[in-house]
């Protein structure tokens, strides 16, 4: 498996992207769902990377920076091969990146409903915090956490 740069107009990420949309939309009502579109992931300050194994893509992740932290966004892995290691790898090849760009901080938003993706970001180092950026303060469903680099 190797972790590379992509770009997330690219079609195979268009239908990862739309699997991971449409498991949120199911899991959580639509004013709790905070989800960034991929082209606004293209480039400037954000970097979008996938987990391939040949030509199969496994999963995907992006980090946006903002002032000072990188948000990391669109954590996703294929179910057939999630608990296999393969989003730690993407999140550690993120968190190279937001060192590679000197920031001090990480953060995320995700939802009180992904117990092992709470669970994995936890033992990967981050913390519940309060909410920031644009998020909404009081959205039920809403879990923040950051990781200090």
């Amino acid at each position: 498996m190797k972790i590379t740069n992509a770009d997330p107009r690219d079609p195979r990420l268009v239908a990862m992207v739309s699997e991971l949309d449409k498991l949120m939309e199911i899991m959580y009502p639509a004013e709790s769902n905070h989800l960034t579109d991929p082209e606004l992931l293209v480039d400037g300050a954000n970097s979008f990377f996938v987990a391939e194994k040949g030509e199969e893509l496994l999963g995907m992740g992006a980090l946006v920076k903002f002032d000072g932290y990188g948000e990391v966004k669109r954590i996703f892995v294929k179910s057939k091969v999630r608990g296999s290691g393969i989003a730690t790898s993407i999140l550690s090849r993120l968190e190279e990146e937001a060192i590679s760009l000197g920031l001090r901080k990480m953060k995320l938003e995700t939802g009180n409903k992904q117990p092992d993706a709470i669970a994995l970001f936890k033992r990967e180092g981050f913390v519940i915090c309060d909410a920031f950026g644009d998020y909404p303060k009081e959205d039920p469903y809403s879990v923040f956490m950051e990781k200090k680099l």
